[in-house]
């Protein structure tokens, strides 16, 4: 596309393999600051495949129509917390600042109901792990700052837990059998021997955690993010680890019987040892990763 393009002309869009058919206006009227609207504004040439006409975005195209929706219309998306924070990633790179102040008054305002809805409060967690042995089975805690606090032993079973934030906490052997934790933050969080079984962890944040020898048979963690994050000996029999990040992860010696790797990122990390038989790895991103002496009888590869 060259300069001096008509406004109404179509613009065809590759967005990291996703096709998209839209017009200049859209790209250059609502958001007139953005690093779209400046491609487009007809002072640049932009590159198009000469063959098809596409002009190529190397960005993931996941989120791409939620763009053009917000540059159609005006209006935030109704999205789960974890797309939330993908869609403002992509924001932030498009320079669209009006989405990025959407997106964060849309997640302060579910932050302040989750607040309203907390049965306690940050104050009161310091005061009750205090006492030899605390139990909070079945709370509803969502949405509070547990951060750096040393909450281990304590029983979270059943509770909602829903974006906690937990980051750089001690939860050495604590419980957290079934409980609801979805999008909630255990960056670089101490979660040795830890119990998750059955546990609701979609679209969490664990990454830089110590998740050594930890439970999570049986798990939902679909989208989480466990970037470098050391799960060895960890038992992982029949998780659901779908587009689950575990890029540079350390999984020597973890048990993966049974679990589901559709689309996992687990490039270069340290599978050595691990137990992946019968695993379909097929849909599995595997490039770097350590295999040396894991179990892969049976494995679809």
């Amino acid at each position: 596309m060259t300069k001096g393009s008509d406004s109404s002309s179509l613009v065809h869009l590759n967005i990291g393999g996703k096709k998209f058919c839209t017009t200049v206006d859209t790209l250059t009227q609502c958001e007139p600051e953005s690093m779209l609207a400046a491609m487009f504004s007809g002072r640049h040439t932009v590159c198009e495949d000469p063959k098809k006409g596409y002009v190529f975005v190397d960005r993931d195209g996941k989120h791409f129509r939620h763009i053009l929706n917000w540059l159609r219309d005006g209006v935030v998306p109704t999205l789960k917390d974890y797309e939330y924070s993908e869609l403002l990633r992509e924001a932030e790179y498009y320079q669209l600042r009006g989405l990025i102040d959407g997106i964060n008054a849309v997640l302060n305002k579910r932050k302040e109901d989750d607040e309203i809805n907390t049965e306690l409060t940050r104050t009161d967690i310091i005061k009750c792990i205090q006492s030899e042995r605390v139990r909070f089975r079945g709370v509803n805690l969502s949405g509070l700052d547990l951060s750096k606090l040393d909450l281990s032993l304590v029983d979270f079973s059943y509770a909602c837990l829903k974006n906690v934030f937990f980051s750089r906490a001690n939860l050495q052997c604590a419980k957290f059998r079934d409980v609801d934790a979805e999008g909630s933050i255990f960056h670089n969080a101490t979660l040795r021997e830890c119990e998750f079984t059955g546990a609701n962890l979609r679209g969490a944040l664990l990454a830089g955690a110590n998740l050594q020898s930890a439970n999570l048979q049986d798990a939902c963690l679909v989208d989480c993010s466990f970037f470098e994050a050391d799960l060895r000996s960890a038992h992982l029999q029949n998780a659901d680890l779908t587009n689950a990040n575990l890029e540079n992860a350390i999984l020597e010696g973890a048990n993966l019987k049974g679990a589901k790797l559709s689309n996992a990122n687990l490039k270069g990390a340290n599978l050595q040892r691990a137990y992946l038989r019968q695993v379909n790895l097929r849909d599995t991103h595997l490039e770097g990763a350590k295999l040396d002496g894991a179990n892969l009888l049976g494995a679809i590869r």
